[in-house]
């Protein structure tokens, strides 16, 4: 047996933007607090980020199961199944993602219950969010370096600021549907707009790795 197998592709992906809509967006609409549209897009630094959305909940006393309730009424985006199952069909393929296992899972089922490594709130017994705790600091580039370790050539994609280490440290990266200040950012990336381009470009990276 052939001792150094060639490597195998993997396909990591974002979350939100890219196969659900935003969460906190939708959070906002729904409770009419506009600061919580606020997102990684917008903002790098994900501490800051995450601190600021829990003062405002804080502030305006949305609970756990306040939330849960809207994400429950959320669909994922139109394409985003039958792009998952297609790329599924062709590779092992891992969600990465920054939000909560308390949050994602309505979504994860309309999605076929996908495999996805995100982080935990932390919530006391009223259901009032008193932090958030990291599965790792930088966990999406970390995820790629490990599957790497475990000789898999990586091919990312995802669309926000947080999405760029996992890009960057990936064998092959792109953006999807990105905000223009990170595609005029990263003009170096190819960013696309539907699932098929995406799937397509994918493929041909997996060819040429």
């Amino acid at each position: 047996m052939d001792a150094n197998p060639p490597p195998q592709c993997l396909v990591t992906l974002d979350v939100e933007g890219v196969l659900t809509p935003e969460i906190w967006i939708a959070l906002a609409d729904h409770f009419g607090v506009e600061e919580l549209k606020r997102t990684t897009k917008d903002e790098p630094d994900y501490q800051l980020l995450m601190e600021g959305r829990i003062s405002l909940l804080h502030e305006h006393e949305i609970r756990i199961d306040d939330i849960q309730q809207v994400i429950a009424s959320l669909a994922p985006l139109e394409g985003a199944l039958g792009f998952l199952d297609k790329l599924r069909a062709e590779f092992p393929v891992v969600l990465l993602s920054d939000t909560f296992e308390e949050f994602i899972g309505p979504l994860m089922q309309q999605l076929g219950n996908p495999l996805i490594l995100c982080h935990r709130l932390n919530v006391d017994a009223a259901g009032v969010v008193t932090s958030f705790s990291h599965r790792t600091p930088e966990q999406k580039f970390h995820s790629v370096r490990s599957f790497q370790e475990l000789n898999y050539k990586v091919i990312a994609a995802g669309d926000s600021y947080n999405d760029l280490s996992m890009i960057d440290k990936a064998d092959a990266g792109f953006l999807f549907r990105a905000p223009e200040n990170v595609r005029v950012e990263r003009s170096d990336l190819d960013c696309f707009e539907e699932y098929d381009q995406l799937f397509v470009a994918i493929s041909n990276a997996a060819e040429s790795l």
